[in-house]
């Protein structure tokens, strides 16, 4: 055997499942406005999530989801399936570096696809939902430069999702996001990650590259507003 053949392969889960990958990026407002009820309903919702995705076998052959929080910024977890990601428990404090965190999980998500490739695993573009209920407290414009770089018709790097929580600033948020910010009705986490499983879940039983109708977030019994 050669010293080649010994070398461990550093991402054994993506040998053992080739399938191809939806990867799901979660950017999430911790920061202290957020007290209370708010974290209350967004760490249920996290767990709907997860219960949702783990009824979908596809869902878990396919989709990874990855959790960065601000207020300071933080990652909680890098991407993983449903059968291995455990949704965090997540606690209020300090301010809103909304631009850092956006940084940071763009980042993440990049080199995420750089192992993708190098692992000849193909993948579906990658999602970034970011919810807050506040304004960024650090400079986020280079951040929605990056946005606007990535989430785009040439390039579709990602599809960038922005969601304010009453109290977000939905003008800022307007200017980070290609696509016209939706507003929760309410705090209503759970069918938002409700429908966002059930989104992923019918991307990841669609071949890549294809466009699949999702179901409106808006609407009379939908989740958010515009």
């Amino acid at each position: 055997m050669s010293h080649e053949d010994q070398i461990p392969f550093d991402h054994p889960e993506l040998v053992a499942n080739p399938e191809p990958r939806c990867a799901c990026l979660l950017i999430l407002d911790t920061s202290g406005s957020m007290q209370g009820q708010p974290i209350a309903e967004l760490n249920a919702g996290l767990v709907t999530l997860k219960d949702e995705l783990m009824a979908d076998t596809m869902a878990v052959q396919r989709v990874e989801i990855a959790v960065v929080t601000f207020g300071p910024v933080r990652v909680q977890s890098d991407f993983q399936g449903p059968d291995i990601w455990t949704p965090p428990h997540l606690q209020t404090t300090g301010d809103t570096p909304m631009g850092s965190a956006i940084e940071q999980g763009l980042q993440m998500l990049d080199s995420r696809k750089q192992i993708y490739r190098h692992s000849g695993i193909t993948y579906y573009r990658p999602w970034v939902f970011l919810i807050t209920d506040g304004a960024p407290t650090d400079s986020w414009r280079n951040a929605a430069s990056l946005v606007h770089a990535g989430d785009n018709d040439e390039r579709k790097s990602f599809s960038f999702f922005a969601v304010g929580v009453e109290g977000a600033n939905m003008e800022i948020l307007a200017q980070i996001s290609r696509r016209e910010p939706l507003k929760l009705k309410g705090l209503r986490f759970r069918d938002l990650f409700a429908w966002l499983s059930s989104s992923l879940g019918g991307v990841s039983r669609s071949t890549p590259g294809t466009q699949v109708l999702l179901p409106p977030p808006t609407g009379p019994s939908g989740w958010a507003s515009v």
